[in-house]
């Protein structure tokens, strides 16, 4: 690594003193993410305002290279926003501009330090919000949400961050300032998907500054079914039947552990008597007329394999039944650190896998709580394993082992991070991974973005 001092001073030079912090006390808050498990350190932490001082900063790392990680809502789970060898933090939560809404085209262009929330408090008024949610909304930043492709709840409906990102503005670790389509063309085949390229890449091509979002209208009406099955096969199996509901948004898995788990955090009873061994919360969005309808004759041809149910369409009803699905997260969190394996796998696989994670894990941790939920629809499980102390890898890479003898992938939307560099061979082959490093060498051919990142 270079010069840091030099560094930090030039940059307090070059954009003012007030961007450059060095009081420990302020930066501790940024080498420790929220679960707790992956920390770090740093000489100082970056708080760029403009587009053109994140420029500055890339600059003038590059010229002491100096190593730089971006930061927004710091909500990853896989190590890729903490400085874990030291690195400089940039942190964007100040790029929080909120142009008008272009309702029109149905679109918006923000900054990468907004946050999910203020992007769909902004956007709601018009009718509009964007397609993508996550439990951790209020937190998680648009920067991140890009770097990342997050995915969230309703991936099935929407589709992925990707999916929502028209065009990025950004600043490659070359320094230069690219702005891929901020005027939001649907339809743009000049050259190669710079934005969907930088979409996912974790900051290890560029640190994106602003971003152009598709926006879909404000459901007329929402209901939320809670639904008892007796198996995973069977949440499997009712997969066509939900997916055929053209109101379809959301499709989450939960079982019978994780419920009650979840009712001894809340202090309240599981609304489904008996317990179910397997539930799927299911929402609908659409007409205000047509939805329960819709439910009741999803029910219908789901038939006797719905053990039990619970329905809700307004506010706080809806608000109690997802609380069933989101609070898995604090819960687990309740009971000690958690070693968090975010994984996608074949539907045909997800019952068998289920089945053989809880006794992997056991087998490399005795005594250790394996709680799995997720996005069923789109084959993605949390696993989430508590009681191993925070540098054991052992039943997070047991947990992946299995994954991959199932013919699924090690990360579905948290990325690769840290936490899972030396998987991505395993998972991609040399070949790809021979061509995303010619991608890094183009790009940031120093090697100062995120260099602790994705690539082992």
């Amino acid at each position: 690594m270079g010069n840091i001092t030099s560094f930090l001073d030039d940059l307090a030079a070059a954009i003012g003193d007030d961007r450059v912090i060095t009081d420990p006390d302020l930066v501790s808050g940024h080498v420790v993410d929220w679960t707790g498990r992956w920390r770090g350190a740093s000489p100082g932490v970056l708080r760029p305002r403009t587009v053109e001082e994140v420029a500055v900063v890339v600059g003038l790392a590059r010229r002491h290279r100096v190593a730089l990680v971006p930061q927004g809502g710091n909500t990853g789970l896989v190590g890729g926003s903490v400085p874990l060898a030291g690195e400089v933090v940039v942190d964007l939560r100040r790029l929080d501009t909120l142009d008008l809404v272009d309702t029109a085209a149905g679109q918006v262009t923000v900054g990468a330090g907004v946050t999910l929330a203020a992007l769909q408090a902004h956007v709601r008024p018009h009718g509009l919000v964007l397609g993508l949610d996550l439990a951790a909304r209020d937190t998680a930043t648009i920067g991140g949400m890009v770097a990342t492709n997050a995915g969230g709840l309703h991936v099935v409906r929407h589709g992925s961050m990707r999916a929502q990102v028209l065009g990025v503005e950004a600043v490659l670790g070359t320094g230069a300032l690219v702005g891929a389509n901020l005027a939001g063309l649907v339809k743009d085949n000049t050259g190669y998907d710079l934005p969907g390229l930088l979409c996912g890449s974790e900051g290890t091509l560029g640190i994106v500054t602003a971003a152009r979002l598709r926006l879909v209208p404000v459901p007329a009406a929402r209901v939320v079914a809670l639904l008892g099955l007796p198996s995973v096969e069977a949440a499997v199996a009712a997969l066509p039947t939900l997916r055929a509901m053209p109101a379809l948004q959301a499709v989450e898995i939960v079982l019978g552990d994780g419920l009650e788990l979840v009712g001894q955090h809340l202090g309240q009873p599981v609304p489904l008597d008996p317990t179910p061994t397997c539930a799927l919360l299911v929402e609908l969005v659409g007409d205000a007329d047509g939805l329960l309808d819709e439910l009741g004759a999803g029910l219908d041809r789901l038939g006797a394999s719905v053990l039990s149910s619970a329905a809700a369409d307004d506010v706080a009803g809806m608000a109690r039944l997802w609380r069933w699905r989101e609070a898995h997260t604090e819960a687990a969190a309740a009971l000690g650190l958690v070693h968090k394996g975010d994984v996608t796998l074949p539907l045909g696989a997800m019952a068998a896998f289920v089945a053989e994670v809880g006794p992997a894990v056991e087998a490399v941790w005795p005594g250790a709580t394996t709680l799995v939920y997720g996005h069923l629809a789109d084959g993605n499980l949390h696993v989430n394993v508590v009681g191993p102390p925070p540098d054991d890898e052992g039943p997070i890479e047991s947990v992946l082992e299995l994954v991959l003898r199932h013919g699924g992938s090690v990360s579905a939307e948290h990325g690769i991070g840290s936490a899972k560099r030396d998987w991505l061979v395993r998972q991609r082959g040399a070949a790809a991974v021979h061509a995303m490093r010619a991608v890094k060498a183009a790009l940031d051919p120093d090697g100062i973005l995120n260099p602790g990142v994705l690539l082992p």
